[in-house]
């Protein structure tokens, strides 16, 4: 299997971020993942797996990260070029997979370095998820193995969504936990 995962940016709104942090920004989310796929594209087995991963922040695109919406998607809208017909197909699954919000350290690390903030993160990004939780790193590892396996034999080119429901479904319950205060928001 190939799993190719680029992204991050700053949680700071447009008018506040300055060109070196949107050159990174773009850097990653844009260059990174076409320029892995193509370095690591010849490196699989046949009849492998590639997954490419993206964001719930391409469809959605929340508060601060609202500018990442349209750079988060460089993964999933890469999965089509991967189908090099008229030969065929070169694997059996080529996929992109769009997790949520995930228990990371790169999340956790956007609260900042005050030991009470990264909490009060997590519990306004599980506000804005009809599941009530952000997701953990082994979520999006099963379903990135599923994609891989076997038991997805007759799965091709999918987009699954790992995200609680998050980007799939519309929850009226999204903001009803209070904003702590000092606690970068990226929901607003």
């Amino acid at each position: 299997m190939l799993f190719v995962d680029a992204g991050g940016g700053s949680m700071l709104p447009l008018g506040e971020i300055t060109e070196a942090q949107h050159a990174d920004t773009v850097g990653r989310n844009v260059k990174g993942v076409p320029f892995t796929v193509r370095k690591a594209l010849p490196l699989p087995a046949p009849g492998a797996s590639v997954i490419l991963a993206g964001s719930t922040a391409a469809t959605e695109g929340t508060g601060a990260f609202k500018r990442l919406r349209g750079l988060e998607g460089g993964g999933a809208g890469l999965r089509p070029q991967l189908d090099p017909r008229p030969e065929g197909p070169r694997r059996p699954g080529e996929h992109a997979l769009g997790p949520g919000a995930t228990r990371t350290p790169g999340l956790v690390a956007l609260a900042g370095p005050d030991a009470a903030h990264p909490q009060g993160l997590l519990d306004r990004l599980a506000a804005k998820i009809p599941m009530g939780r952000v997701g953990e790193p082994d979520e999006i590892a099963e379903a990135a193995v599923f994609l891989a396996s076997d038991d997805a034999s007759f799965v091709a080119g999918l987009e699954l969504f790992v995200e609680g429901g998050q980007a799939q479904i519309r929850y009226s319950g999204a903001r009803a936990r209070p904003r702590d205060a000092g606690v970068p928001d990226p929901l607003s």
